[in-house]
Protein backbone atom coordinates (compact mmCIF):
# COMPACT_ATOMS: atom_id res chain seq x y z
CA UNK A 1 0.00 0.00 0.00
CA UNK A 2 1.32 3.25 -1.23
CA UNK A 3 1.81 5.78 1.57
CA UNK A 4 1.70 9.03 -0.44
CA UNK A 5 0.38 12.14 0.12
CA UNK A 6 -1.56 13.67 -2.33
CA UNK A 7 -2.91 17.01 -2.52
CA UNK A 8 -6.25 17.78 -4.66
CA UNK A 9 -7.42 21.15 -6.07
CA UNK A 10 -9.99 21.91 -8.02
CA UNK A 11 -12.82 24.41 -8.94
CA UNK A 12 -15.81 22.36 -7.10
CA UNK A 13 -16.68 19.32 -5.83
CA UNK A 14 -19.71 16.91 -5.08
CA UNK A 15 -21.65 16.45 -3.15
CA UNK A 16 -21.01 20.32 -2.35
CA UNK A 17 -21.75 21.99 -5.74
CA UNK A 18 -21.87 20.49 -9.32
CA UNK A 19 -22.04 22.44 -12.67
CA UNK A 20 -19.22 20.13 -14.46
CA UNK A 21 -17.69 16.94 -14.94
CA UNK A 22 -14.47 18.14 -12.21
CA UNK A 23 -16.93 17.84 -9.45
CA UNK A 24 -17.46 14.10 -9.83
CA UNK A 25 -14.12 13.26 -11.04
CA UNK A 26 -12.59 15.19 -7.63
CA UNK A 27 -15.16 13.30 -5.56
CA UNK A 28 -14.10 9.69 -6.28
CA UNK A 29 -10.79 9.91 -7.49
CA UNK A 30 -9.39 11.39 -4.11
CA UNK A 31 -11.61 8.81 -2.23
CA UNK A 32 -10.33 5.75 -4.24
CA UNK A 33 -6.64 6.85 -3.61
CA UNK A 34 -7.15 7.31 0.24
CA UNK A 35 -8.60 3.52 -0.01
CA UNK A 36 -5.75 2.39 -1.68
CA UNK A 37 -3.34 3.89 1.70
CA UNK A 38 -2.83 7.38 0.23
CA UNK A 39 -2.75 10.00 2.59
CA UNK A 40 -5.41 13.29 0.78
CA UNK A 41 -6.33 16.42 1.19
CA UNK A 42 -9.15 18.65 -0.93
CA UNK A 43 -8.99 22.22 -1.49
CA UNK A 44 -11.69 24.31 -3.68
CA UNK A 45 -13.94 27.86 -3.45
CA UNK A 46 -16.05 27.90 -1.23
CA UNK A 47 -18.41 29.69 -3.64
CA UNK A 48 -21.49 31.79 -2.95
CA UNK A 49 -23.90 28.92 -4.56
CA UNK A 50 -22.85 26.20 -1.65
CA UNK A 51 -25.14 26.02 1.05
CA UNK A 52 -22.73 26.31 4.54
CA UNK A 53 -25.62 25.20 7.12
CA UNK A 54 -26.88 22.15 4.98
CA UNK A 55 -23.26 21.39 4.20
CA UNK A 56 -22.31 21.83 7.98
CA UNK A 57 -19.24 24.43 6.93
CA UNK A 58 -17.29 25.53 9.63
CA UNK A 59 -14.17 28.30 9.48
CA UNK A 60 -11.14 26.93 10.72
CA UNK A 61 -9.78 29.67 12.93
CA UNK A 62 -6.49 28.75 13.03
CA UNK A 63 -5.97 28.81 9.31
CA UNK A 64 -7.48 31.65 8.48
CA UNK A 65 -6.59 35.53 9.07
CA UNK A 66 -3.87 36.23 6.69
CA UNK A 67 -4.09 38.76 3.48
CA UNK A 68 -3.41 37.43 0.37
CA UNK A 69 -2.11 39.89 -2.10
CA UNK A 70 -3.71 40.20 -5.94
CA UNK A 71 -1.68 43.46 -7.69
CA UNK A 72 -1.68 45.99 -5.22
CA UNK A 73 -4.82 44.63 -3.11
CA UNK A 74 -4.91 42.69 -0.73
CA UNK A 75 -7.75 40.43 0.81
CA UNK A 76 -8.56 38.33 4.00
CA UNK A 77 -8.39 34.77 3.81
CA UNK A 78 -11.19 32.87 5.40
CA UNK A 79 -10.85 28.72 5.37
CA UNK A 80 -13.73 26.44 6.33
CA UNK A 81 -13.87 22.84 6.01
CA UNK A 82 -16.39 20.28 6.00
CA UNK A 83 -16.74 16.67 5.48
CA UNK A 84 -17.42 14.51 2.65
CA UNK A 85 -21.20 12.28 4.06
CA UNK A 86 -20.31 8.40 4.35
CA UNK A 87 -16.46 8.77 3.50
CA UNK A 88 -13.47 9.82 5.36
CA UNK A 89 -12.44 12.57 3.71
CA UNK A 90 -12.58 16.20 4.61
CA UNK A 91 -12.81 19.45 2.33
CA UNK A 92 -11.03 22.51 2.90
CA UNK A 93 -12.64 25.89 1.33
CA UNK A 94 -11.28 28.76 0.03
CA UNK A 95 -12.96 31.76 1.25
CA UNK A 96 -13.29 35.68 0.25
CA UNK A 97 -16.34 37.98 0.60
CA UNK A 98 -15.30 39.86 -1.91
CA UNK A 99 -14.89 37.00 -4.40
CA UNK A 100 -16.52 33.80 -3.50
CA UNK A 101 -20.11 35.64 -1.61
CA UNK A 102 -22.00 36.13 -4.63
CA UNK A 103 -24.67 33.18 -5.84
CA UNK A 104 -22.46 31.96 -8.86
CA UNK A 105 -19.52 30.19 -10.23
CA UNK A 106 -18.04 31.72 -12.65
CA UNK A 107 -20.92 32.93 -15.03
CA UNK A 108 -23.69 35.65 -13.68
CA UNK A 109 -27.32 35.15 -14.15
CA UNK A 110 -27.15 36.54 -17.32
CA UNK A 111 -24.65 33.81 -18.52
CA UNK A 112 -22.22 37.07 -18.37
CA UNK A 113 -18.74 35.92 -17.43
CA UNK A 114 -17.57 37.33 -14.27
CA UNK A 115 -14.50 39.99 -15.27
CA UNK A 116 -12.64 39.35 -11.54
CA UNK A 117 -12.52 35.68 -12.20
CA UNK A 118 -8.69 36.13 -13.30
CA UNK A 119 -8.37 37.52 -10.00
CA UNK A 120 -10.73 35.24 -7.72
CA UNK A 121 -8.48 32.30 -9.90
CA UNK A 122 -5.07 34.20 -8.48
CA UNK A 123 -6.79 34.46 -5.09
CA UNK A 124 -7.83 30.88 -4.58
CA UNK A 125 -4.12 29.22 -6.44
CA UNK A 126 -2.07 31.35 -3.32
CA UNK A 127 -4.49 30.59 -0.36
CA UNK A 128 -4.25 27.10 -1.47
CA UNK A 129 -0.69 27.30 -1.47
CA UNK A 130 -0.75 29.21 2.44
CA UNK A 131 -3.43 27.05 3.56
CA UNK A 132 -1.41 23.74 3.03
CA UNK A 133 1.76 25.14 4.47
CA UNK A 134 -0.13 26.17 7.59
CA UNK A 135 -1.37 22.97 7.98
CA UNK A 136 2.46 21.60 7.55
CA UNK A 137 1.16 18.93 5.59
CA UNK A 138 3.58 17.84 2.94
CA UNK A 139 2.65 16.84 -0.31
CA UNK A 140 4.29 14.65 -2.66
CA UNK A 141 1.50 14.96 -5.72
CA UNK A 142 -0.40 18.50 -6.08
CA UNK A 143 -3.11 17.29 -8.28
CA UNK A 144 -4.66 20.57 -9.69
CA UNK A 145 -8.03 20.19 -11.80
CA UNK A 146 -9.29 22.90 -13.98
CA UNK A 147 -8.34 26.31 -15.39
CA UNK A 148 -8.75 28.02 -12.14
CA UNK A 149 -5.85 26.44 -10.44
CA UNK A 150 -3.53 27.10 -13.06
CA UNK A 151 -1.05 28.89 -11.07
CA UNK A 152 -0.28 26.61 -8.66
CA UNK A 153 2.17 24.64 -11.27
CA UNK A 154 4.03 27.78 -11.61
CA UNK A 155 4.29 29.15 -7.45
CA UNK A 156 5.68 25.37 -7.02
CA UNK A 157 8.70 25.93 -9.66
CA UNK A 158 9.57 29.62 -8.45
CA UNK A 159 8.43 31.01 -5.40
CA UNK A 160 7.71 28.02 -2.92
CA UNK A 161 10.14 25.86 -4.76
CA UNK A 162 12.68 25.71 -1.48
CA UNK A 163 9.39 25.69 1.32
CA UNK A 164 10.12 22.92 3.21
CA UNK A 165 5.94 21.92 2.51
CA UNK A 166 6.57 21.60 -0.96
CA UNK A 167 10.24 21.68 -2.11
CA UNK A 168 9.62 17.53 -3.42
CA UNK A 169 6.26 18.13 -4.66
CA UNK A 170 5.64 17.06 -8.31
CA UNK A 171 2.31 18.71 -10.19
CA UNK A 172 -0.06 16.70 -12.24
CA UNK A 173 -2.79 19.44 -13.94
CA UNK A 174 -5.93 18.01 -15.68
CA UNK A 175 -7.90 19.71 -18.65
CA UNK A 176 -11.15 19.80 -18.60
CA UNK A 177 -13.79 21.11 -21.65
CA UNK A 178 -14.35 23.94 -19.57
CA UNK A 179 -13.66 26.83 -22.31
CA UNK A 180 -14.32 30.48 -21.87
CA UNK A 181 -13.86 32.96 -24.80
CA UNK A 182 -13.71 36.03 -22.59
CA UNK A 183 -10.50 38.24 -22.33
CA UNK A 184 -9.96 39.60 -19.14
CA UNK A 185 -8.31 43.30 -19.08
CA UNK A 186 -5.85 44.78 -17.11
CA UNK A 187 -1.67 43.34 -16.42
CA UNK A 188 -2.76 39.62 -15.21
CA UNK A 189 1.26 39.08 -14.78
CA UNK A 190 1.15 41.86 -12.05
CA UNK A 191 -1.91 39.87 -10.56
CA UNK A 192 0.05 36.72 -10.71
CA UNK A 193 3.34 37.63 -9.53
CA UNK A 194 5.21 36.74 -6.74
CA UNK A 195 8.58 36.04 -5.64
CA UNK A 196 11.22 34.33 -7.99
CA UNK A 197 9.15 35.12 -11.15
CA UNK A 198 10.39 37.28 -14.05
CA UNK A 199 8.31 38.46 -17.58
CA UNK A 200 9.40 35.61 -19.29
CA UNK A 201 7.54 32.80 -17.29
CA UNK A 202 4.21 34.47 -17.57
CA UNK A 203 4.63 35.09 -21.26
CA UNK A 204 1.39 32.62 -21.93
CA UNK A 205 -1.12 35.54 -19.91
CA UNK A 206 -0.40 37.78 -22.78
CA UNK A 207 -3.22 36.28 -24.49
CA UNK A 208 -5.42 37.11 -21.56
CA UNK A 209 -7.89 34.22 -21.86
CA UNK A 210 -8.35 30.51 -20.83
CA UNK A 211 -5.75 29.43 -23.48
CA UNK A 212 -3.20 31.69 -21.36
CA UNK A 213 -4.40 30.05 -18.27
CA UNK A 214 -3.77 26.14 -19.62
CA UNK A 215 -0.70 27.38 -21.14
CA UNK A 216 0.90 28.51 -18.16
CA UNK A 217 -0.03 25.44 -15.79
CA UNK A 218 1.20 23.17 -19.01
CA UNK A 219 4.39 24.81 -18.96
CA UNK A 220 5.25 24.22 -15.35
CA UNK A 221 3.24 21.30 -14.68
CA UNK A 222 4.88 17.68 -14.12
CA UNK A 223 2.36 16.10 -15.89
CA UNK A 224 -0.48 17.46 -18.20
CA UNK A 225 -3.77 15.37 -17.98
CA UNK A 226 -6.77 15.73 -20.06
CA UNK A 227 -10.28 13.90 -17.99
CA UNK A 228 -10.94 11.71 -21.45
CA UNK A 229 -14.31 13.43 -21.81
CA UNK A 230 -15.06 14.64 -25.89
CA UNK A 231 -13.22 18.44 -26.10
CA UNK A 232 -14.33 21.11 -27.86
CA UNK A 233 -12.76 22.15 -31.20
CA UNK A 234 -11.24 25.52 -29.08
CA UNK A 235 -9.77 22.90 -26.04
CA UNK A 236 -8.38 20.29 -28.97
CA UNK A 237 -6.47 23.51 -30.18
CA UNK A 238 -5.16 24.37 -27.05
CA UNK A 239 -3.79 20.77 -26.25
CA UNK A 240 -2.38 20.92 -29.68
CA UNK A 241 0.25 24.37 -29.32
CA UNK A 242 1.42 22.30 -25.46
CA UNK A 243 4.86 21.84 -26.69
CA UNK A 244 6.83 21.34 -22.95
CA UNK A 245 4.76 17.91 -22.53
CA UNK A 246 2.70 15.08 -24.02
CA UNK A 247 -0.48 15.74 -22.74
CA UNK A 248 -1.78 12.42 -21.62
CA UNK A 249 -5.54 11.22 -21.52
CA UNK A 250 -6.75 8.75 -18.63
CA UNK A 251 -10.34 7.27 -19.80
CA UNK A 252 -12.69 6.97 -17.25
CA UNK A 253 -12.82 2.98 -17.75
CA UNK A 254 -12.54 -0.39 -15.78
CA UNK A 255 -9.16 0.36 -14.67
CA UNK A 256 -8.87 3.98 -14.82
CA UNK A 257 -8.20 4.22 -10.43
CA UNK A 258 -5.54 2.04 -11.08
CA UNK A 259 -4.13 3.90 -13.75
CA UNK A 260 -4.07 6.79 -11.41
CA UNK A 261 -2.81 5.10 -8.97
CA UNK A 262 0.52 3.91 -10.77
CA UNK A 263 0.89 7.01 -12.36
CA UNK A 264 1.23 9.11 -8.83
CA UNK A 265 3.61 6.41 -7.94
CA UNK A 266 5.64 6.69 -11.21
CA UNK A 267 5.91 10.51 -10.37
CA UNK A 268 6.62 10.37 -7.09
CA UNK A 269 9.53 8.03 -7.86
Amino acid sequence: MSKLRILYVASEINPFLQTTQVADFVRKLPQAMQERGMEIRILVPRFGLINERKNRLHEVVRLSGINIAVGDEEKPLVIKVASIPNAKLQVYFIDNEDYFHRKSMFYDADENFHADNDERAIFFCKGVLETVRKLGWKPDIVHCNDWVTSMIPLYLKTTYKNDPVFKDAKSVFTVYNNYFSHKFEGDIAEKVKMLDIDDKMLEPLKSADFEGFIKLAAGFSDVVLTSGEEYSEDLGRVLGEIQDHEVKSIEEGENYLDEYFNLYNEIAG
